[in-house]
């Protein structure tokens, strides 16, 4: 008899109780541990359900050899946190539906499961129950012809008590987190069943709903959601309405209502799905269920381990991360925001530790004239996040790999990016710790009284008194170089500014602005940010770029040893994607796309493999590799993208290694 998978159960709530039941009529599992808040909840619980070892701590159950998956029961505000410290445990995930409070926290521990090599999925039961897995069939089969439209609801009136966890906004109640997270992912199923796809995230969302005056939560919302191929979805959800909780789907050639889509012949049995088609009489199909709904999730984790996520139509991590992105989009929409994502609130990394480096980052630093701090030879870019949570979460995880230099940009995010940035830095208390590149004079507004404008504007949105980089994103070649730097200088002098970069301007344009500032006895500029990279620039990707990969302008770096802040170092996900059907729809791939490029691309992942790295990481140490000072602006959206761009900064390359990997020689002598 294969031995059964040893669960530890987190929490001692009502849905603990009912996974402990479930367990005993699964085929696979066995409960091994139990852990609340207390010694006394977690022995209650114990006595009840006949479990042995019973501990009053969370931490006390996963430092248990024995227990090897766990079941996390607690309350979505503290699922990142506890899911991130099983998976540093080495143990495999169950995580109570919603996933977490918000899309990046759901990053943040997909990236914590793929980095301990450990099983997590999200327990929606439903998701793994055979009439969901028979439903998606049906539509595949176009039974219904073509989906048009989805309606799910998911409704109860519950007692009005603004301390219980369902309208408690520190608890992260309100019906959209409750009930309507069961409602988007239903709906994303059905669109991409449609589609001959597991699942499909929503084009578009639309939101209304009621926030409770003194629950602040939804009591009752709706969404409204359009998804590829222009089907369309109205959810509903709420806790404080009588209403019904099913499905029904619209097609081109008939319908399809599911009766009971939440909790499916919930201790065992039969359900149905009821199929009428155009012009045709209704027809019942039967779904059996040997074990009860939960059985069956906890015998799904035991059969899919091997492969560190579950099989559709079970939630894997991609359908998780949709779905969390869909309810921050219904949230936003309606204005749902919890306390705990307030910035005074988020006092811990999202593993919730205190922001530290820790103690084996070993990213290298390098140095800029003027900044008296070191300089991380990566620069976070600070386009990706578009929220505090994001933020927060992006730059932590950054700042923790050792990490202290950023960039961003007056234009970036109509400013939402600088105030983002500046947010994190002053929640966190790290300004003398981390190296600001702020920019400013893009076209059309590239003049010096534009300049002056917007970095005081740009200071204001940081929340800063001075940035340790300023830089002109773009140049003005009508303008004289000097009236820049008599610009940027008066700044200086007021304290404002550190050290002066530019960006996108031709190598002649920065000795003439050398050579004022050097007449005049003033600061020149101490670095520049133009593009450099292993990938030819084929076609700029913004009007005004300048890129600095070609032999003469690499020649002039070495001799003059200004360093060099390359943009898409990695030509916008060319090394990493360059072969695969994703990179064919990125937007730049005009950019990047020619034949030499496929050949740089090709020995780029050659030595790579021989020197045990990825592609990306070739690319990479090839700008930090080149004979002047080098730094990279990179643009991770996540802590896996992050991870895995670490190895390229390390990566030794030498001087017959760069040759090759440009096409320079035909090969690497040895």
């Amino acid at each position: 008899m294969t031995e059964r998978l040893r669960w530890g159960i987190v929490s001692t709530g009502r849905i603990a109780g009912v996974f402990a039941r479930a367990l005993k009529a699964s085929r696979t599992g066995t409960l091994a541990a139990v852990a609340g808040r207390t010694q006394a909840s977690a022995d209650a619980f114990g006595a009840e359900h006949g479990v042995a070892t019973c501990y009053g701590s969370y931490q006390a159950l996963l430092d248990d050899p024995a227990v090897q998956a766990v079941y996390l029961a607690n309350l979505h505000p503290w699922h990142v946190e506890w899911a991130i410290k099983a998976a540093d445990a080495g143990k495999h995930i169950l995580c109570e539906k919603p996933l977490t409070i918000n899309y990046p926290e759901a990053l943040a521990m997909v990236e914590a499961a793929r980095r301990n090599d450990v099983f997590l999925m999200e327990a929606f039961m439903y998701r793994c129950h055979p009439q969901t897995a028979k439903l998606a069939e049906l539509l595949r089969n176009k039974i219904i012809g073509d989906v048009r439209v989805i309606q799910a609801t998911f409704t109860f009136h519950s007692a009005f008590d603004p301390g219980a966890r369902h309208l408690n906004n520190a608890l992260g109640g309100g019906g959209i987190m409750d009930l309507g997270c069961y409602c988007m992912s239903m709906a994303r199923l059905i669109a991409g069943a449609d589609q001959g796809r597991d699942f499909a995230d929503p084009i578009e969302v639309k939101g209304v709903g009621h926030l409770g005056d003194i629950t602040r939560v939804d009591e009752w919302a709706l969404a409204d959601c359009r998804f590829p191929g222009d089907i369309v979805a109205q959810l509903c959800c709420g806790l404080q309405v009588d209403g019904e909780s099913v499905v029904r789907i619209w097609g081109s050639a008939g319908h399809i209502l599911v009766p009971t889509p939440w909790f499916p012949a919930r201790h065992g049995g039969t359900s149905t799905i009821l199929v009428t088609p155009q012009d045709g009489e209704p027809q019942e199909i039967v779904i059996a269920a040997d074990r009860e709904l939960y059985a069956i999730e906890a015998d799904t984790v035991a059969q899919c381990i091997p492969q560190r996520q579950a099989a559709a139509p079970a939630m894997s991590w991609e359908d998780s991360l949709g779905n969390m992105r869909a309810l921050d989009q219904w949230r936003a929409q309606i204005g749902l925001s919890y306390d705990c994502e307030q910035p005074a609130n988020i006092t811990t990394t999202v593993a919730g530790l205190p922001l530290a480096v820790r103690a084996d980052a070993d990213m290298p630093a390098g140095t800029i004239e003027g900044v008296t701090k070191p300089v991380s030879r990566a620069v976070m870019g600070s386009m990706a996040a578009n929220s505090v949570p994001y933020a927060i979460m992006l730059y932590d995880d950054f700042f923790t790999k050792g990490g202290n230099a950023f960039d961003t940009a007056w234009v970036y995010g109509g400013g939402n990016a600088e105030r983002l940035l500046g947010t994190w830095v002053r929640t966190r208390g790290v300004r003398e710790q981390v190296v600001i590149l702020a920019k400013g004079a893009h076209t059309p507004f590239c003049t010096p009284p534009d300049l002056t404008r917007q970095f005081l504007e740009s200071l204001d949105r940081l929340q800063m008194d001075y940035v340790d980089l300023y830089g002109m994103h773009r140049d003005n070649p009508e303008i004289p170089a000097g009236e820049f730097i008599e610009a940027v200088n008066a700044q200086m002098r007021a304290g404002r500014i550190r050290a002066f970069v530019v960006s996108n301007w031709r190598l002649d344009r920065v000795e003439e602005a050398n050579a004022y500032a050097k007449a005049k006895g003033l600061r020149g500029i101490s670095a520049v940010s133009n593009n450099l990279s292993l990938a030819r620039m084929v076609e700029a990707p913004w009007d005004g770029c300048v890129a600095s990969s070609d032999a003469t302008s690499r020649a002039w770096f070495t001799r003059t040893q200004l360093p060099l802040m390359s943009w898409s170092s990695q030509a916008q996900g060319f090394f990493a994607w360059g072969d695969s059907p994703r990179w064919a729809w990125n937007s730049f791939r005009r950019c990047w796309s020619a034949e030499d490029n496929v050949q740089r691309l090709a020995r780029a992942a050659e030595l790579g493999r021989q020197k045990g790295v990825s592609a990306m990481n070739i690319a990479l140490a090839y700008v930090l590799n080149q004979p002047f000072p080098t730094f990279a602006l990179v643009g991770p959206e996540n802590p896996t993208e992050t991870r895995l761009l670490l190895p390229g900064l390390h990566t030794v390359l030498t001087p017959e290694e760069l040759a090759w990997l440009n096409l320079e020689t035909e090969r690497v002598e040895a």
